[in-house]
């Protein structure tokens, strides 16, 4: 267990601030004079094991925690505003007029994007199955945020692919285009007589990005509770590993 007990020690290190003590919390480990029963030391599975059912619980805090009622419209945290490459349709609605309609439309893509993410839950968990040992340790070894960054870089473009149906789904359900047509296509009347260039009307990879990027959030915090916070540290294999982390 030495090259495990050598990680450990780096990711102590990399989580105090004075070099004095980051030297001998590196030296004291790597040499193998750290403390501890034997018989509470960590193997390789455990750490993975540990690892993944951290993840597995940030994204299950952080799925039911954004598809709840208004947890995208009333968190400015991961808040789906109006596109920004069609802000010249919203400064059209406003000017005619419509702010109402404009506000509906904003909710519209954040109810899509809650309505998603109750589905997503699956898909995030089958995607942790294939973490490595290597995987498991560069984690360890990261930043207070590294498992979600992994399952961002591994995840993205597959999950994407499965999320950005269930979002179709969603904007179909709370009814995004009835909104969102009508203001896109009537600037889009004016904007072929005035020769301006015209705005997409789907918004599906809008809301797809958007909603993944929220998700992801609420996971990175999850993931820094876990991490930190010993009360978040909820089963006992959780407390071995990043207990583990700490102590040694």
């Amino acid at each position: 267990m030495k090259k495990l007990k050598i990680f450990l020690g780096v990711f102590l290190a990399l989580s105090l601030t004075q070099c004095d003590v980051l030297e001998d919390v590196a030296g004291s480990v790597t040499s193998g004079s750290g403390t501890g029963d034997e018989g509470n030391k960590l193997t390789n599975d455990e750490v993975i094991a540990g690892l993944k059912e951290a993840l597995k619980i940030g994204i299950d805090k952080g799925a039911t925690k954004a598809s709840a009622l208004d947890g995208f419209y009333k968190n400015p945290k991961i808040f789906i505003p109006w596109p920004e490459d069609a802000q010249k349709v919203k400064d059209w609605a406003i000017d005619k007029g419509m702010d109402g309609k404009v506000n509906e439309i904003e909710e519209k893509f954040n109810r899509a994007a809650e309505t998603a993410s109750a589905k997503a839950k699956p898909i995030f968990v089958n995607a942790i199955t294939g973490m490595t040992v290597s995987d498991g340790f560069a984690i360890l070894n990261g930043s207070d945020t590294a498992a979600t960054h992994y399952l961002r870089k591994t995840t993205w473009s597959p999950l994407k692919g499965e999320f950005k149906p269930v979002v179709h789904d969603a904007v179909e359900s709370v009814e995004v285009m009835k909104y969102w047509e009508p203001v896109a296509n009537g600037y889009n009347k004016i904007a072929k007589i005035t020769g301006k260039d015209e705005v997409n009307t789907d918004i599906d990879e809008y809301v797809t990005n958007k909603g993944m990027n929220g998700l992801f959030y609420l996971i990175s915090e999850q993931e820094k509770k876990i991490r930190l916070d010993p009360v978040a540290q909820v089963t006992d294999l959780l407390k071995k590993v990043f207990g583990s982390v700490m102590n040694n």
